[in-house]
C-alpha cells in the first residue's frame, strides 16, 4: 500500500513561480473579496472558509490550469469544466473527509497558495494505524488520487495542529485552486436526486 500511495498521492514543490502566484491571486482576490467566511459546510467537511467556481480565466492563468491538469490527470481524462477555488481562513479548518463520489471522479488535484499547510490522510476503517502527513508547501502542487481518494479521508489542520518534523509550520489564510475529473457514470444521481445551491462565478 505504502508504494501504491506515493504513486496517487504526492506533492510538487514549486510548481508554480511567485509570479504565476501572483496572478491567479489578481484574478480570483476581487471575487473571493465579495464572499463572506462560512462557519459550517454543506457537509460539515469545512470551518471557516469561502468558495466559488470558475469556468474562465486569463490566457496567462489557463495555462497554469492546464498544467495542474497534464500533470495530474492520465491522457484522454474528462474534466470538470468548473474550477473550484477554496479560500480558507487563518482559524479555519478542514475536517476529515472523502469527497462524494456523485460530484467529482478519481483525482482532486491543485495548487496552494498564501500559505503552506499541512494535509493529514487517515485511513477510512484502519484510522489510528494508517496515518499520512503531507507537506504542502506554498505554491506547491498536491494530488490526491486512486486508493488515496477513495479509502482515505483528507484533511487540512489547523495553525495549532500544524507541526512537520517535530517543528510548527505556521499557517495563515490559504486559497486552493482546485482542479477535478469528470465523476464515473455509475457513481452519477439521478438528476432529481440532486439538491444544489449553485457557487457564484462571479
Amino acid at each position: 500500500m505504502k508504494e501504491s500511495m506515493k504513486k496517487c498521492c504526492y506533492i510538487k514543490r514549486d510548481f508554480i513561480t511567485p509570479e504565476e502566484e501572483e496572478s491567479l491571486l489578481r484574478e480570483v482576490e476581487p471575487h473571493m473579496k465579495r464572499l463572506r467566511y462560512e462557519k459550517s459546510h454543506w457537509d460539515d467537511a469545512i470551518h471557516l472558509y469561502r468558495e466559488r467556481e470558475q469556468r474562465k480565466w486569463s490566457d496567462e492563468n489557463l495555462e497554469v490550469i492546464s498544467r495542474i491538469r497534464s500533470e495530474s490527470f492520465g491522457p484522454g481524462t474528462e474534466h470538470l469544466t468548473y474550477v473550484h477555488i477554496l479560500d480558507l481562513h487563518k482559524d479555519g479548518v478542514i475536517k476529515p473527509h472523502i469527497d462524494s463520489v456523485r460530484y467529482c471522479g478519481d483525482v482532486i488535484t491543485g495548487v496552494s497558495l498564501l500559505s503552506d499547510a499541512i494535509m493529514r490522510l487517515r485511513h477510512k476503517e484502519r484510522k489510528d494505524e494508517l496515518v499520512i502527513d503531507m507537506l504542502m508547501p506554498r505554491r506547491s502542487l498536491y494530488r490526491l488520487g486512486e486508493i488515496g481518494r477513495y479509502e482515505f479521508t483528507h484533511e487540512v489542520l489547523g495553525d495549532e495542529e500544524s507541526e512537520w518534523n517535530g517543528k510548527q509550520v505556521p499557517r495563515s489564510r490559504r486559497i486552493s485552486i482546485i482542479c477535478r475529473d469528470i465523476p464515473k457514470a455509475c457513481n452519477s444521481p439521478k438528476t432529481d436526486e440532486i439538491k444544489l445551491t449553485p457557487i457564484p462565478e462571479s
